[in-house]
């Protein structure tokens, strides 16, 4: 059964669409790249999947025991965020919230499942540091290790390799195909097409024409040719 399906989807805000007639299945063990134009609405319909946003028309089903409350989400950093003064130690936590519900502290097994994803993404050393005052790369592996401490099944992952310099972006790719082999099932958003193509098992493309399927399928597809070419230009012309 799967984690996820969208039937015929449109979101947008105030009744306004930004994508329409979106299709597609999570499985589990799937890593699914959502890729498209700027402004095509990649970062509204995460917020959709995460029911922040209502959905204007059409549906998104969990199934397989999935509920919302257990899916992890790496949201893009604001400049405020990035300010943040608190200690990383007290960020990663603070992906525990869902499981504390009505208690005014964390008990023992949610501080032990946050040094666990501290030590996973080797950034324990830190645990005392100031997130303001870390790298863009070490704030980020802070943001995945608090969407860890959210889920052991499902990670959502907003452009997380957006500002970082090409050494770290290769590191942070790593990491999260780490976790997929672990098992996580991985649900990103990127403006990198390449990386979409060498790292998910299946690529939604939304925009003015709409693609779901393989990573196969896509590199046969016509969205798939065209931005793939596109993508080699922009590298010839940096």
């Amino acid at each position: 059964m799967s984690y996820m399906e969208a039937k015929n989807l449109s979101v947008g805000y105030e009744g306004e669409a930004a994508c329409e007639n979106i299709s597609f299945t999570v499985n589990p063990g799937d890593y699914l790249c959502i890729v498209g134009e700027n402004g095509s609405g990649k970062s509204t319909l995460m917020k959709t999947i995460l029911g922040l946003v209502k959905p204007i028309s059409g549906e998104i089903e969990t199934g397989d025991g999935l509920s919302r409350k257990e899916i992890g989400y790496l949201p893009q950093q604001t400049i405020v965020q990035k300010d943040f003064p608190a200690s990383v130690k007290e960020i990663v936590l603070s992906g525990c919230q869902a499981r504390v519900g009505l208690r005014p502290f964390y008990n023992k097994e949610e501080k032990a499942l946050a040094k666990e994803n501290m030590e996973r993404l080797g950034i324990e050393n830190l645990a005392n540091r100031c997130y303001r005052d870390l790298s863009g790369g070490q704030q980020q592996r802070v943001l995945l290790a608090r969407a860890l401490c959210a889920t052991r099944k499902v990670l959502l992952l907003d452009e997380p390799v957006s500002g970082l310099d090409p050494k770290v972006t290769i590191e942070m790719y790593e990491l999260i195909e780490g976790l997929h082999k672990e098992g996580i099932t991985i649900i990103m958003i990127s403006h990198d097409i390449s990386a979409a193509v060498r790292y998910a098992d299946h690529i939604l493309h939304i925009g003015d024409t709409i693609f779901f399927g393989s990573k196969e399928e896509y590199l046969k597809s016509e969205e798939g040719r065209f931005f793939l070419e596109h993508a080699k230009e922009e590298v010839r012309y940096e």
